[in-house]
């Protein structure tokens, strides 16, 4: 069986921002149906990755208007375009993560993400498990609260 590999996929190339980019300007990025997450970069180099759910932390957690750096999620789990889609998915599975990075030879080439690699694999392979909840919730005893409370 021959797997396909990143390179071969029909990468999104969302908007990217720098670590001094405002938040505000992140979020009205984000307001955009077609963009679910900003990679941020420093010259070519990914540093960062800024997604709806940091957006929502802050405001829930700050009244705050803060630069891109102090939200982004850092560092940022990047895939190679030479990875096969497999290995693609797990690494977003074990890390939690719904958005990769392409990177080349430390430069940015475009964002994967689980809705792009969708059609290639089955939908057990995609099933992403969070491992940092963003939002610090805590529940009144006897109560449990998950990500979708």
């Amino acid at each position: 069986m021959i797997e396909t590999t990143v390179e071969a996929v029909d990468l999104r190339s969302p908007p990217t921002i720098t670590p001094e980019t405002p938040a505000k300007v992140a979020a009205q990025s984000l307001r955009r149906p077609t963009v679910s997450a900003l990679p941020v970069l420093e010259d070519e180099s990914v540093v960062g990755i800024v997604t709806e759910s940091d957006l929502v932390a802050l405001v829930a957690e700050t009244d705050d208007r803060p630069a891109t750096r102090a939200i982004m999620s850092a560092p940022v789990t990047t895939v190679s375009p030479t990875a096969t889609i497999a290995d693609a998915a797990e690494t977003m599975r074990t890390n939690g993560v719904k958005h990769l990075p392409v990177v080349d030879d430390g430069v940015y080439r475009g964002l994967l993400s689980a809705h792009t690699l969708a059609p290639y694999l089955p939908r057990h392979r995609l099933e992403i498990e969070w491992r940092d909840e963003p939002l610090r919730l805590e529940a009144t005893e006897g109560q449990e609260l998950t990500a979708g409370d």
